[in-house]
């Protein structure tokens, strides 16, 4: 299966493709340390020993996960690896007892294609304190929140 969980030795890889998007403004960049810290949160697609697909499922509250950090390769979209890999975290944050996985993203399209609903953002305290605030955007966000029950 091309879908693992993230390893250390990922890192660097998922870092320099989840920054190649942000520098064209289409997600916020990572740094290494967060990388690290959050390791465990990650999944990874791989074609012939290269990473071309990431996604994280990160737990937010007892209730509550978001998908951040979906990234995959210009060459390799329009293939169905987002959405695996969005299927996969689903599926994660079911096993855990999840009721409810959110997302912030500037293609709220694909996620309604997965079930996903809009969500004010201000109906997530816990995105907005922990993450949110420290933004450049913030409050200028240009995100758009999307939500799916489980």
């Amino acid at each position: 299966m091309p879908i693992r969980k993230a390893r250390m030795a990922d890192i660097k890889a998922i870092q320099a493709l989840v920054n190649d998007f942000a520098k064209r403004d289409q997600m916020l960049p990572r740094s290494l340390n967060e990388l690290y810290e959050s390791a465990r949160d990650f999944i990874v697609y791989e074609e012939k020993g290269s990473l071309v697909g990431v996604c994280a499922l990160r737990i937010m509250w007892d209730d509550l996960g978001e998908i951040r950090s979906l990234a995959v390769r210009p060459q390799h979209q329009k293939k169905g690896i987002g959405k695996k890999l969005v299927k996969r975290c689903l599926k994660e944050a079911g096993e855990l007892g999840l009721k409810r996985v959110f997302a912030l993203t500037y293609h709220p399209l694909f996620f309604k294609k997965l079930g996903f609903r809009d969500i004010d953002k201000a109906k997530l305290p816990q995105k907005i304190w922990s993450d949110c605030i420290k933004c450049h955007k913030f409050p200028e966000c240009d995100e758009h929140g999307v939500i799916l029950s489980l």
